[in-house]
């Protein structure tokens, strides 16, 4: 079984949890074909993975696109709309992985509420075109029946490339002392926009005496919002926005409780990494992480301003909670594992084959 596993866009998404979600399914494939399943899986969609071969074989009347037994494609764009359309010429099973709804894209840059309207009505059709379509979460394939897309929805957890992150102890003093990070550090990682809690972790970090780090891309173009713009250019004194660093590792070693405030997700890849760290967990109390997550076992769930602060100073005074909270959040990392991805993704192949 030939799968084409495909991201469009790939080398710009490469600091985004799509592609991460992207590389991880390879990558878990490449796992379950190690383990002994019939399933190789190539990233280009043109033929032997070359432009200048899919061209020739073009002009030779023979089809340009990569041979594959499933096509599965992992964003919404008109590559992807065009790759849809070939699977269904050449009645190839097609799998689409929905990383992008209306609600997670709604405060992500400027103008984004006012596009998110019409993204739902376009992801509609564009979902629906699909054999299947994989979401990362229960939470997320509810939203989809909603809209509603018409193809069969199955939820699949991304997983966690527990590879990735297993080093970052050894750059916990190299980034504490560049970023001139001390004592109980709060932390969150990933680009920084207003979806993500931005508002609410500056504000909390107002009622607490720590310091706050967050590792990752601030944008400064036209697509910034005024809120980024506003938070990052003047921060609360204890409140470090880093911008993107080059090994992921030092950012979850140089910081000891993971603060994810995010008002919407399909699942969290980076709570999943910050868990498989090891590091005690305070996440906003919405659907999703009440679908993966305990409170007060694997992390504490918050939902207003005071409970945020309560919860942190809790953790920043007992160091007992931390070690239990992230224990049992290493544990829950560990039933994401890229091996049980890779299971599920040849499964749910090779029962679309078997349909055909």
């Amino acid at each position: 079984m030939r799968v084409l596993d495909y991201l469009e866009l790939d080398s710009q998404l490469d600091r985004a949890g799509i592609g991460t979600a992207h590389d991880q399914q390879v990558e878990a494939l490449e796992r379950a074909r190690a383990a002994g399943a019939d399933v190789e899986v190539v990233t280009s969609p043109w033929a032997d993975g070359d432009l200048g071969t899919a061209l020739r074989r073009g002009l030779g009347g023979r089809s340009p696109v990569a041979d594959a037994d499933v096509i599965h494609l992992n964003l919404i764009g008109p590559a992807s709309v065009a790759l849809a359309r070939y699977a269904r010429l050449a009645d190839t099973p097609l799998v689409l992985h929905c990383h992008v709804t209306s609600e997670d894209f709604r405060e992500s840059f400027r103008g984004s509420n006012a596009v998110a309207p019409a993204l739902r009505r376009y992801l509609r059709w564009f979902y629906s075109q699909a054999d299947l379509v994989l979401t990362p979460s229960e939470y997320t394939k509810r939203r989809l029946l909603e809209y509603p897309v018409g193809a069969p929805i199955r939820a699949v957890s991304n997983g966690i490339d527990h590879d990735s992150v297993d080093d970052h102890e050894r750059y916990r003093e190299e980034y504490r002392e560049r970023f001139d990070l001390d004592g109980v550090v709060m932390f969150a990682v990933g680009s920084v926009f207003e979806r993500k809690g931005l508002t609410a972790f500056c504000e909390v970090a107002e009622r607490v005496d720590s310091n706050f780090a967050w590792f990752g891309t601030v944008d400064s173009g036209p697509q910034a919002s005024q809120t980024v713009t506003r938070w990052t250019s003047d921060p609360p004194e204890n409140v470090t926005f880093t911008g993107w660093v080059d090994d992921k590792p030092g950012a979850f070693g140089a910081g000891d409780v993971f603060f994810f405030p995010t008002k919407e997700e399909n699942q969290g890849i980076v709570v999943l990494e910050a868990m498989a760290c090891g590091k005690p967990c305070v996440l906003r109390d919405i659907p999703v992480f009440r679908e993966y997550f305990e409170d007060g076992h694997d992390c504490l769930l918050c939902e207003t301003r005071a409970e945020f602060a309560d919860a942190l100073n809790r953790l920043a005074d007992d160091p007992d909670l931390r070690e239990r909270l992230g224990e049992n959040a290493r544990e829950t990392a560990a039933e994401h594992s890229l091996e049980r991805v890779g299971e599920e993704l040849v499964d749910t192949y090779e029962q679309l084959l078997d349909a055909r």
